[in-house]
């Protein structure tokens, strides 16, 4: 019987929260999906792993001695997997936007130039997964939008900050204006990320800044061509400033918001992670080069 290394680290998860929803929040997937995959592996085992209640989810004997086997197969799983990365000179970085990733293209230039033997693959994670791929374990780093659920559990370096606007319909009222208070905008349907995102979620439908108005869904998607179909049928959605670049729909236009602070970009990875020669160069080439670029950006502001 063979059982795939993302069942096994839903496993772990789920053993480790004490429940469905707290492993779900943790790996960025739906409850209803989470708890497919742990049945499944009950199935394959032909036991129960789980005793479940309203308190959460209580590993039995046998779950246990999974539990207890469990993380050190992982371990191994991911190191042979690093290994095999830097024998075949490959190093993956996730990204979720073309805005947060900024300068990031030319920096891999650079080091490609000074390391040629080495492949950097940049891999664009879609919103279900705010930490851009590393909380499943397919990515070395990741340049991600601050803040996300979990993040005290990766190394953290702050690239920049660029200022949050809204995307409203061509037509709406407020489409009129050169700038919107954001306190005009607390009835309006937002478009939201997947609840399993959290505190990434609540920072794009600033929910701290509504001093205790709630929020208003009025479409739920991960995509970028899905959220600004969702704004030109009606909804708005706050994005950061570089998306009036990088993401144009004829029937929807970008405002400057007051009232919000800024968008954070932050370069993650593993904390407990063995260093990579190779990986460090590159991270330390995305530092720079970022900060090169964003002093570009405000020279010429």
């Amino acid at each position: 019987m063979d059982v795939d290394t993302r069942t096994l680290r839903y496993f772990v998860a789920v053993a480790e929260e004490g429940s469905l929803t707290g492993a779900a929040a943790r790996l960025f997937v739906s409850q209803p999906a989470l708890t497919k995959r742990i049945r499944g592996l009950e199935e394959d085992l032909g036991v129960r792993l789980f005793a479940r209640s309203r308190s959460g989810m209580a590993l039995t004997e046998a779950g246990r001695a999974l539990a207890l086997r469990a993380p050190a197969l992982l371990d191994a799983w991911d190191q042979a997997a690093r290994a095999t990365g830097r024998a075949a000179r490959v190093l993956r970085l996730g990204f979720l936007d073309a805005g947060a990733v900024g300068a990031v293209p030319e920096a891999i230039a650079a080091f490609r130039r000074s390391r040629p033997e080495w492949r950097v693959e940049l891999r664009q994670c879609d919103w279900s997964d705010p930490s851009g791929g590393l909380a499943r374990q397919e990515v070395d780093a990741a340049v991600v939008r601050l803040p996300f659920p979990g993040q005290k559990r990766w190394a953290v370096r702050e690239l920049f900050t660029e200022e949050r606007g809204v995307l409203l319909p061509a037509a709406h009222p407020l489409a009129a204006r050169r700038t919107v208070l954001f306190k005009e905008l607390v009835d309006e349907p937002f478009v939201a990320a997947d609840a399993e995102t959290g505190a990434w979620r609540d920072h794009w439908l600033a929910v701290e800044e509504r001093d205790g108005h709630p929020v208003r869904i009025g479409a739920v998607t991960s995509r970028p061509d899905e959220w600004l179909g969702a704004v030109a049928g009606g909804c708005v959605a706050l994005a950061p400033a570089s998306a009036a670049r990088f993401y144009a729909h004829p029937g929807v236009v970008f405002r400057p918001v007051r009232g919000i602070p800024p968008s954070r970009v932050g370069l993650v990875r593993p904390r407990d992670q063995a260093r990579t020669p190779a990986l460090d160069e590159l991270l330390t080439a995305v530092e720079r080069g970022t900060s090169r670029g964003t002093s570009r950006r405000t020279r010429c502001s």
